[in-house]
């Protein structure tokens, strides 16, 4: 068989055909490198900054954590360090060093794998990670190349090395020579040492390697080099060189927290809604220097802050107190069992092998795991939110007591039964409906037959009286036979539909009877956007965070404006249910925002508890300013009894209480301002009718010995006598009743105020 060999003209064919094979190879990658204007926008990039409505920074949304610093902010040796080990020939190429390249080659040729990347072609890969990639293949070396020829055209050598360095990635979410200082040495770019510096450069080579924490022999090792490097190239005197080699390795390790700000919960459920708003307006929230001017109020945002961590460390130290107990926190009890059967540990065992019940014995055995679960457990929760009912504009927004310890935002995600404070619906309804505050019902056992068969029983923590009551008293004592009653009467359905008319937008309602106490999940957002129209004069307004965005060279990209109430209850009803619920604050269950807090404004609000205490709500209207709060914990299974926690008086209210003190005190809202009825009626008579409805309420009883039912109500039971005045209370506990002085004592102060009588006050 005669084999051909190849003639010379194929094989100087073949060597010409390679280059220009190369050559046809790079042209096609040219288009597939980043573009020149997207790395000038890699490095011009700013994140979107989030400004209070008063200017302060409430947040920035960046890529990762890092804080840039000018190149003549660093210290001296981080650059000479830098240069010296990473690209000696660094302001002698255009992007790639062809010595170095060559090198490399040969080096891996040879078998030893060696790095010929310049500080320009690293930075391409810090910058365009995606587009580049980190493979090594000659495809990745080529795009690398291309991208490095780009960015050395487009800046200088100071700007190229500004850039590598406040983009280079350590270790602990650590990101650019800044962030790298505080968290290895607790000290900034401008005060680092020699040997920190050398330190710090060394580690690039391999971050986790050469990790100072976890390898400190190996990161102690490559730091001489790094100083060796520095010697060899001019940027060290040799006389140092032995000492500094000597001396040891020393790290105050310490992770860098992400800024939180002021509020953190707000900012994470603006990030979403900002993302949607900077895809469909064609921005980059991480990179665009967008300035987002939002409605939260720095000062009403502080005050809210602090009430919640006070209280809720008060709420704790209850908590711990009947949850130490043995009659609480015991292995014996079922929940505690139950509880460990959802840990890790339990599913893992389970997982091996192991029955339920040999995974379980170990687990009740461990001391330590019983307890950390019940502090995790058993941490009190809360979350506070405060708007402006005519706007809708957001004013506060606390999410936890810690953003750090629990980030799950209890404003907007999460889901408890709102309790009594749901009630205002089915009033609301009623009063759309042509029925009055003064109207009564009889406070009588209730049974109401659902069509599953069943019979719902609705109870009070009193007895039934027998009484008559009117609907003002039924709401601001929070009875349920009474609200129960009136629900049968006007139906679920149309509660259901007021509800979401008025804020529940969101949350699914069950429109049963039980409905009326509150049964059916929905977040605090939901709640105090609803008492929000109440206190609107029935016109809902969605809340509102931003006021206007920004691009980074201050020009208006949207405005916000405010928009128009939609009227979902008519105004008069809004105008008998805002009256009403003036009762619950002036002598109702949630009274001592007065004789606690000295609030002498026009306020009205609602307190809510669900059972066992598991969940505490309150909240509060005010003509400028409607703000609410709820107090619980995680997991909806863990409870207190009433004489360890209280209602929502107790527990919720103090934090809405203690934030309109601080709010009034600094005139942040009007003590004067007053609710304004729609349409006004002059003085005469609405003085007139308030009085006929006082007369009606207290004095008509007593004079007759059975009064008629109403003719707009089902007939009730007889009352043979006026009804006392009911203890107030709600559904999981009772509360003293106050006194008459106090009664006095609080009118007088409401009048000193510029208050107006109300029929509730008349009543007092």
């Amino acid at each position: 068989m005669i084999v051909k060999r190849p003639q010379r003209r194929t094989l100087v064919w073949c060597v010409a055909a390679l280059p220009l094979l190369l050559l046809l190879y790079v042209l096609v990658l040219i288009p597939l490198t980043p573009a020149i204007s997207d790395i000038r926008k890699a490095k011009l990039e700013q994140p979107a900054q989030v400004l209070s409505s008063d200017g302060k920074l409430l947040a920035q949304y960046q890529w990762v954590h890092r804080e840039w610093v000018p190149l003549a902010q660093m210290g001296p040796h981080v650059v000479d360090a830098l240069i010296a080990t990473e690209d000696h020939r660094f302001y002698q190429h255009w992007g790639l060093d062809w010595r170095r390249t060559a090198s490399a080659a040969l080096a891996t040729f040879s078998g030893e794998r060696q790095g010929g990347s310049t500080l320009t072609q690293q930075l391409a890969r810090n910058l365009f990670p995606e587009d580049i990639g980190r493979a090594p293949t000659l495809t990745r070396k080529l795009k690398e190349a291309i991208t490095a020829l780009k960015i050395e055209l487009l800046y200088s050598k100071d700007e190229i090395l500004e850039t590598y360095l406040n983009t280079v990635p350590f270790l602990y979410n650590a990101y650019g020579i800044e962030m790298a200082a505080r968290t290895y040495f607790d000290t900034s770019a401008s005060q680092l040492s020699v040997l920190e510096s050398a330190t710090l450069i060394g580690m690039l080579k391999g971050t986790s390697y050469y990790n100072p924490v976890l390898n400190p022999e190996r990161a102690q090792m490559r730091r001489n080099t790094v100083l060796a490097q520095m010697v060899k190239r001019g940027k060290l005197g040799p006389e140092q060189l032995e000492a500094l080699q000597k001396r040891p390795l020393r790290i105050e390790f310490e992770r860098q927290p992400e800024p939180q700000g002021t509020a953190p919960h707000f900012a994470q459920q603006l990030r979403k809604w900002l993302i949607v708003w900077a895809d469909r307006n064609g921005y980059n929230i991480y990179a665009d220097g967008l300035v987002v001017h939002t409605t939260i109020d720095s000062r009403l945002q502080a005050w809210a802050t602090q009430a919640v961590v006070r209280q809720g460390q008060r709420l704790q130290n209850v908590a711990d107190s009947a949850w130490a107990q043995r009659s609480g926190w015991s292995i014996r009890n079922p929940l505690v069992q139950s509880l460990l059967r959802e840990t890790p540990e339990y599913r893992s065992a389970v997982a091996k092998g192991q029955s339920p019940d040999e995974a379980i014995k170990p687990l009740l055995a461990d001391a330590a795991l019983v307890r950390a679960l019940r502090q995790s457990k058993t941490r009190v929760q809360a979350g506070f939110m405060a708007l402006e009912p005519h706007t809708g504009q957001v004013r506060a927004w606390v999410g936890s007591r810690d953003f750090a310890q629990d980030p799950f935002d209890h404003v907007q995600q999460a889901r408890r039964q709102p309790g009594s404070t749901f009630k205002p619906f089915v009033y609301g309804v009623a009063f759309g409906q042509g029925l009055r505050a003064s109207d009564t019902l009889v406070d009588r056992a209730v049974e109401i037959t659902l069509p599953s068969g069943e019979v719902w029983r609705p109870t009070d923590a009193s007895a039934p009286s027998g009484r008559a009551m009117s609907l003002r008293d039924g709401l601001a004592y929070s009875k349920n036979t009474i609200t129960a009653q009136l629900m049968e009467q006007v139906g679920p359905s149309k509660v259901a539909q007021l509800a979401r008319a008025m804020g529940v937008r969101d949350s699914k309602l069950d429109a049963v009877p039980a409905l009326a106490l509150g049964t059916s999940p929905v977040t605090l957002k939901e709640m105090v956007s609803a008492y929000g129209t109440i206190a609107n004069a029935g016109g809902y307004v969605e809340p509102v965070l931003v006021t206007r965005i920004e691009d980074r060279r201050g020009q208006v990209l949207q405005v916000f404006a405010p928009v128009t109430p939609q009227e979902v209850l008519p105004a008069p009803a809004a105008q008998t249910l805002r009256d009403a619920l003036r009762g619950v604050i002036d002598q109702g269950t949630g009274r001592s925002i007065r004789t606690r807090y000295g609030i002498r404004a026009d306020v009205a609000g609602k307190t809510g508890t669900t059972q066992d205490n598991a969940d505490g709500w309150f909240i509060l209207m005010h003509p400028q300013l409607v703000a609410g709060a709820w107090v619980g914990f995680n997991d909806s299974r863990i409870t207190l009894r009433s004489d360890h926690w209280g209602q929502g008086a107790n527990s919720a209210l103090p934090m809405v209480g203690e934030f309109f003190q601080q709010t009034l005190r600094a005139k942040a809202i009007d003590v004067r301002a007053r609710f304004t009825d729609v349409p006004e009626q002059n003085r005469f008579g609405t003085l007139l009718n308030r009085l006929r409805g006082w007369w009606q309420t207290l004095v008509a009883p007593a004079l007759a010995p059975a009064p008629a039912p109403p003719p707009r109500l089902p007939t009730p039971e007889p009352a043979p006598a006026a009804a006392p005045r009911p203890e107030i209370t709600e559904p999981s506990g009772v509360e003293p009743v106050v006194s008459p002085e106090e009664r006095q004592s609080i009118l007088r102060h409401w009048l000193d105020a510029g208050g107006g009588l109300t029929p509730s006050e008349n009543q007092r």
